[in-house]
């Protein structure tokens, strides 16, 4: 395998598990920000989105509505791309 089908193996996986993380709610919110964004990012991306994935569902969910502050663990900034992707969405 080369390291272009490396990547390419590694935004599928992460677009499917964007899909099929356990609450729908939060398939709402990541799967369509992995289809927009996961052919564009480079591995750093691919890194940022794989660690902000590895959250459970309730605490995810509850950052992203604004409901609780992130720990400091959180990569706040690739946080609110999701965040203002998920918005956007909502508004159209």
């Amino acid at each position: 395998m080369t390291a272009g089908e490396d990547i390419a193996m590694r935004r599928k996986k992460l677009r499917y598990r964007a899909w099929h993380r356990g609450t729908r709610e939060m398939d709402l919110v990541l799967g369509p920000f992995a289809d927009a964004h996961t052919e564009h990012l480079d591995e750093a991306g691919l890194d940022r989105l794989e660690a902000l994935m590895s959250e459970e569902d309730p605490p995810l969910l509850k950052w992203i509505m604004g409901q609780e502050t992130p720990p400091e663990h959180i990569d706040l900034a690739f946080l609110a791309e999701v965040i203002a992707d998920h918005h956007a969405r909502l508004a159209k």
